[in-house]
């Protein structure tokens, strides 16, 4: 027993405990600063997700981009802003107008029903559907000591009977799609659907496979898009959070 509380004490909370303002390394890409009268445009070939574009103005669509840094210039940045998500496709393509100020503020606006049937627990089924474990790992980092989403009351489920939710990760593959369906049927009403990840908003690297069967997205809507290759536990938890209780 003493031994515990000495090692509790020397240990001390290692959970982050302002997850909406938690440091980041400078390092880390996330939301792009856009600007083609400081420098020359780099040729638009060198994007592998085909989400960098320039038609009399430049853009980047986070749901398709990697975060590579192949086209980071003069003209194009990326900032260690991390608070990526959006609840419409739409607010995923970044002009140069658009501050992640701005972003921040409009990405996301919280329903009052979901609020008032979320916000205080969340559980979530995760589906792989054909990813390349990079966002599972993230995800599953989300309930480590560090992040500790359990203690906002989201979490993740084994049981889709359990769920509030599905969480997909990956391109969705012909393999893949008919369990996927499956799982978003087995949860019960009223229910969300979170895309996580380029490869699962847009297809990624792997958009023009002719072994993907995205019909899945055509038949049911979307509630939240979380951009990142792979997603990063603080882009996901403060864009569920956003969504769940408008804070």
């Amino acid at each position: 027993m003493f031994d515990t509380i000495k090692l509790k004490c020397h240990q001390r909370n290692k959970y982050i405990k302002d997850i909406k303002n938690a440091p980041i390394k400078e390092q880390f890409r996330g939301f792009p600063i856009l600007n083609s009268n400081l420098g020359n445009i780099p040729d638009i070939s060198c994007c592998p997700s085909n989400a960098l574009k320039y038609d009399k103005e430049l853009s980047i669509d986070m749901g398709k981009c990697t975060f590579c840094g192949n086209c980071k210039c003069e003209a194009i940045a990326f900032s260690n802003k991390y608070k990526l998500g959006a609840a419409s496709r739409e607010k995923l393509i970044i002009t140069e107008d658009v501050t992640y100020e701005n972003y921040e503020k409009t990405a996301i606006k919280a329903k009052k029903e979901i609020v008032k049937i979320f916000s205080k627990s969340l559980k979530l089924r995760q589906v792989s559907a054909a990813g390349c474990n990079g966002c599972e790992m993230e995800l599953n980092a989300c309930s480590n000591c560090n992040f500790d989403m359990g203690r906002f009351g989201i979490d993740f489920v084994a049981s889709p009977r359990h769920a509030d939710g599905i969480v997909i990760t990956g391109p969705i593959s012909e393999n893949m799609a008919w369990a996927l369906e499956d799982c978003y049927k087995s949860v019960p009403e009223p229910k969300i659907v979170i895309l996580a990840g380029a490869c699962a908003i847009s297809g990624g690297v792997f958009q023009n496979s002719a072994k993907l069967n995205r019909e899945f997205l055509k038949k049911y809507p979307v509630d939240l898009y979380i951009p990142g290759c792979p997603v990063h536990p603080l882009t996901f938890i403060n864009a569920v959070l956003s969504y769940i209780t408008g804070k």
